[in-house]
């Protein structure tokens, strides 16, 4: 019998699954606590890395500024690109192997805290580029060891790459998405302050929304845990081990907020409540898509991408065309949930409606 009677085994498929996540400090202005964070984890020079447009808004300086009244030696790196290549990552990874850092920390959308690990990884384990990157494209070697603390901060409701092992990037020579996955790159803690949401785009709201959407219904839709072969040894059970009862608490309850609170956001920068509400919609979802893995929509997202030859969104800075990850996810999506809804239908569990409470304002925190 499955856990919670959640599926039913198969005769070579798992009968366990693991839950991994990263320390999770969430709320109102808890950017300011970052560099007591680091001091805790033992990080004394810090690399800060943060994207142009990120490093202009107050959110940089206040962890900055708190890193250094905690006593760290801080260097900024603020050459993150949104939408990676393996071009910025190597520019990243060079930054990090001559900087001397023993700790790393983000501040920005998934673009910049992917860049982060990605950094973090190449300076602590040296290697050709594609050594780590996904098979068949890379050598899909397994990271070797921990590495470096790193403390995430994201500044997007959307991507959930704070609690997450997976760094993705465009790979120029293939005009291909692609990307490295090992609990290693999961950052060490993330810090989530609500009130960063205030300064985003609607369109990036929007967009975001989109990415939080699919994170948390492929999640819930993917293959059951007791589906999947078991691995050859525990320790290598698959990050991305698929949908089981500890990821579907996420994705539920993050499906309830976007129901709730997207339109809102998009529409009102001042509505505080529903940008928070995203925000903390966005952190399930990563946590629960970080322990299950996603399917189609973002496996055919990466076409999207790469095909992408003029657009440019509002709201997203000039100069190279862009696809946002979050419209390039949800434009497939709809097609793909009829196409497998049959193939294993699944309801939540009945759940008694509960009124709906207001936080003056603020979000949740």
């Amino acid at each position: 019998m499955g856990c919670c009677h959640y599926a039913a085994p198969t005769e070579d498929g798992d009968t366990a699954f693991s839950v991994d996540v990263s320390a999770i400090t969430y709320g109102p202005g808890v950017l300011a606590e970052v560099g007591d964070h680091a001091r805790a984890r033992g990080i004394t020079r810090a690399a800060l890395f943060t994207d142009r447009g990120v490093a202009a808004l107050e959110h940089v300086s206040i962890v900055r500024d708190s890193l250094i009244a905690a006593g760290v030696d801080v260097v900024l790196y603020d050459e993150s690109r949104i939408e990676p290549t393996d071009e910025s990552f190597l520019a990243a990874a060079r930054f990090a192997a001559e900087g001397g850092f023993d700790g790393y920390v983000s501040v920005g959308g998934g673009s910049v805290i992917d860049t982060a690990k990605a950094a973090n990884l190449y300076a602590t384990h040296p290697a050709d580029f594609l050594t780590y990157v996904n098979a068949p494209i890379g050598g899909g070697v397994a990271v070797p060891g921990p590495l470096k603390p790193h403390i995430a901060c994201p500044t997007t409701c959307g991507t959930g790459s704070e609690c997450t092992g997976i760094a993705v990037f465009d790979l120029l020579s293939m005009a291909a998405k692609t990307g490295i996955v090992s609990r290693h790159l999961r950052p060490s803690q993330a810090v989530v302050d609500p009130t960063v949401t205030a300064t985003l785009p609607a369109t990036v709201v929007a967009a975001s929304g989109f990415d939080v959407l699919s994170h948390a219904l492929e999640s819930y839709t993917a293959r059951p845990y007791t589906r999947r072969p078991r691995a050859a040894r525990p320790s290598e059970r698959p990050q991305s081990q698929g949908a089981n009862p500890w990821s579907d608490i996420g994705c539920l309850e993050s499906l309830r907020l976007i129901g709730e609170n997207l339109e809102r956001a998009v529409a009102d920068a001042g509505d505080h409540e529903a940008r928070g509400n995203m925000m903390f919609a966005a952190t399930l979802a990563g946590i629960a898509f970080g322990n299950s893995g996603c399917h189609l929509p973002h496996g055919m997202s990466y076409t999207v991408s790469g095909l992408v030859r003029e657009f440019q969104p509002a709201g997203y800075p000039d100069g190279a065309p862009i696809v946002p990850h979050g419209m390039s996810v949800i434009v497939n999506a709809p097609s793909v949930f009829r196409f497998t809804a049959p193939g294993l239908p699944r309801a939540p569990p009945a759940r008694r409606r509960m009124p709906r409470r207001r936080h003056g304002g603020r979000g949740l925190g």
